[in-house]
């Protein structure tokens, strides 16, 4: 029992010793740690606090370079102000110099205002004087003696005055119409349009003899369809390798001579390659047309027209006037018109762009009511032209008053291209005036598609809407146009009309 106490005793105490000896190695142990953590720690806050000298040194370096530089901007801008400062002084001191000098002035202004009153009324008191004296030695009044010493004047010099009056009239006529004859001479001269007559016929020359039957075609079928699609006549006789188109219209002659080409080119002459290339031929004479058109104004150095004012004025390059081309005509005139408003002083922009589209409505005339004038003006004023060119335009035909040198400009400018010898042929205008009164007399009916003069005038052909107009309705039509050009028309013979209704039904296999 004694030594089970004492074994127990002896391992509380070896259990006791062992607690002990490995509290003082721990102890130990956590010694040599902190130790270790503690110069971590201390070299740390020594690397620490020398990034922060260094960051403060440049800090401060930086500091001294703002404020230096701020320095420097501060001394400018201060030389700067006081230069400015010593500039407005300069000025203060030169403004009292000159108000100071006014001051002078006006004072001696005064003065010799005062003395010039002075002088006025000593003169007025001699004046009055001398007329009392005058009055008292003739014994007359001072309006007498106005009167009889302008008499006595007048009567020994009135000859004298009418032959002055008269040689400087006669002077002033002679000297005006020789600038007048310079400035019309100098603007022809400045002015080089070529002129081409344009006839009412087109000649097409081909390849062969062979190509006239291929052109007629069996029973006449492709020559009916072509000249029913174009509205022109194509003449075909015992010329060699050539054929006529006729019409009064040239841009439906173009067109048909353009077709007649292509289908020449083609080889394969038939209805519906006729329509083809009527089609096509359409397509490439409104491109030339707007070319016309745009290369008029960039030869004109004309600036700011619209697009389809330009396509408008391009169509005057297929009208003519009196056998006159009217594109042609109104560059002359747009050219002469320049050139005498620059002799004058009057304005040139507009009277050359009032020149240019002074027959602007003829384009339109066989498509529009009204005379070329009223059309034109609707048409500038509808593409934004401005007031003083419509004005300038309108009067050139005496159809509205003159309310502007430009006006009376673009009058002598189209008198001198229109009177020019050979300009115009009077007969080819009459003759196209009367084509286009048989069209005119034909589309004033409903129902009509189209119409076209042919045969010089000896007929009319009249194509009507087939939905529209039935058979009897045709017969009673053909009847009415006939007595209507009866009553309006004086021609000689007589004039065959022909109305033409067509049911074509077109549908697609898909």
């Amino acid at each position: 029992m004694n030594q089970i106490i004492i074994a127990g005793i002896v391992a509380f105490m070896a259990l006791l010793i062992g607690g002990l000896i490995g509290y003082y190695i721990r102890q130990s142990l956590a010694k040599k740690r902190a130790g270790s953590l503690e110069a971590k720690l201390l070299k740390k806050v020594q690397e620490t606090k020398e990034e922060t000298t260094k960051l403060v040194k440049d800090a401060e370096s930086k500091s001294s370079q703002i404020l230096e530089k701020t320095q420097k901007e501060v001394d400018e801008r201060r030389r700067e102000f006081l230069k400015a400062q010593q500039l407005v002084l300069d000025r203060e001191k030169l403004l009292e110099a000159k108000i100071e000098g006014f001051d002078k002035k006006e004072v001696e202004f005064a003065g010799k205002v005062e003395k010039l009153n002075e002088t006025r009324e000593e003169l007025e008191k001699l004046r009055t004087e001398a007329g009392d004296k005058l009055q008292k030695v003739a014994n007359l009044t001072r309006e007498d003696a106005k009167k009889e010493l302008l008499a006595l004047v007048e009567f020994d010099s009135q000859k004298d005055i009418i032959e002055r009056i008269k040689k400087m009239e006669q002077s002033g006529q002679d000297a005006l119409a020789v600038k007048a004859r310079e400035i019309v001479t100098l603007a022809i001269q400045k002015c080089a349009v070529n002129h081409t007559l344009e006839l009412s016929t087109t000649t097409i020359q081909l390849g062969s003899e062979d190509i006239k039957g291929r052109i007629i075609g069996k029973e006449g079928r492709n020559i009916k369809t072509f000249e029913k699609i174009t509205g022109v006549e194509v003449l075909i006789d015992d010329t060699p390798d050539s054929v006529v188109i006729s019409c009064f219209n040239p841009i439906r002659r173009q067109i048909a001579a353009m077709a007649l080409n292509k289908l020449i080119q083609d080889g394969r002459i038939q209805p519906a390659k006729i329509e083809e290339k009527v089609e096509e031929a359409k397509a490439e004479i409104t491109k030339v047309i707007k070319d016309a058109g745009e290369k008029t104004l960039y030869d004109m150095n004309i600036l700011g027209v619209q697009d389809k004012l330009v396509q408008i004025l391009g169509r005057l390059y297929y009208r003519t006037s009196y056998g006159q081309n009217v594109l042609q005509h109104s560059m002359e005139v747009a050219l002469i018109a320049e050139t005498i408003a620059e002799e004058l002083g009057a304005n040139a922009a507009v009277a050359k762009r009032a020149g240019l589209f002074h027959d602007i409505g003829k384009a339109l005339d066989q498509q529009m009511e009204g005379s070329h004038i009223e059309i034109g003006i609707k048409v500038l004023e509808k593409f934004g032209e401005k007031p003083e060119i419509v004005h300038a335009m309108r009067s050139h035909h005496g159809d509205y008053p003159i309310d502007s040198l430009e006006g009376t400009i673009v009058i002598v400018a189209d008198s001198i291209s229109a009177s020019r010898p050979g300009a115009r042929k009077d007969s080819i205008e009459n003759y196209l005036q009367r084509l286009k009164a048989l069209e005119d007399i034909a589309n004033r009916f409903e129902g009509i598609d189209r119409s076209y003069a042919i045969q010089a005038g000896r007929e009319i052909r009249i194509f009507v809407k087939a939905d529209k107009v039935d058979d009897l309705a045709c017969q009673k039509m053909a009847r009415q146009i006939a007595a209507n050009i009866e009553e309006e028309l004086k021609y000689p013979g007589e004039i065959k009309v022909t109305v033409i209704r067509e049911n074509r039904i077109v549908e697609y296999a898909r």
